[in-house]
């Protein structure tokens, strides 16, 4: 039993980077399918056209299926440790497991839109959009390893902090390119 347990968590967790990885990627992607969306032609069709292709394979072969089995292997992992579902870090967890899945959702939304050439949203958007799934993987990590209400209230903390840092680095890059293009 221990041994079939230590091969599930190690294949959730193989599951979790590869999944982390698609929604990481997938919305730099976006990125450039909005700015190849605002050049002239030709650059705007062979652009898109090679982006479109990109997204399409990281989200339908390593994305969604890498998420699928994130959940499948970590419902498992309950079904083994029931108990997991009395402690309050794990309430938690599951919170910002939903969060996720709802990005992917709406990632899912945007990937659909931008498939069909459908750009509703600005590239800088969708680089302040790309660092939730950074808050949620650092608030989970803390979670799992500190399983601790205090330690929580603490990393919530640095999780705001964090996301303040990653506003302002957001900002001080924009700022930097936007001093280049104007170069």
């Amino acid at each position: 039993m221990e041994q079939s347990y230590l091969y599930i968590k190690s294949l959730h967790l193989i599951f979790i980077v590869t999944w982390f990885a698609g929604l990481f990627y997938i919305v730099r992607l976006f990125v450039y399918q909005i700015e190849a969306s605002q050049k002239s032609s030709p650059e705007k069709e062979i652009l898109g056209k090679q982006l479109n292709i990109m997204a399409s394979r990281l989200w339908n072969i390593i994305t969604w299926p890498s998420m699928i089995l994130a959940l499948v292997f970590g419902i498992i992992l309950i079904v083994i440790m029931p108990q997991w579902l009395s402690q309050p870090w794990m309430h938690v967890k599951l919170v910002f497991v939903l969060i996720l899945i709802i990005y992917q959702f709406k990632c899912h939304q945007i990937f659909k839109q931008l498939q069909n050439g459908v750009v509703k949203y600005s590239s800088n958007y969708m680089r302040l959009f790309n660092e939730i799934p950074t808050l949620v993987l650092f608030a989970v990590v803390f979670l799992v390893i500190l399983k601790s209400a205090v330690n929580w209230i603490y990393g919530t903390i640095g999780i705001f902090v964090f996301a303040i840092m990653l506003m302002m680095g957001f900002k001080i890059y924009k700022r930097i390119r936007e001093s280049k293009e104007n170069s």
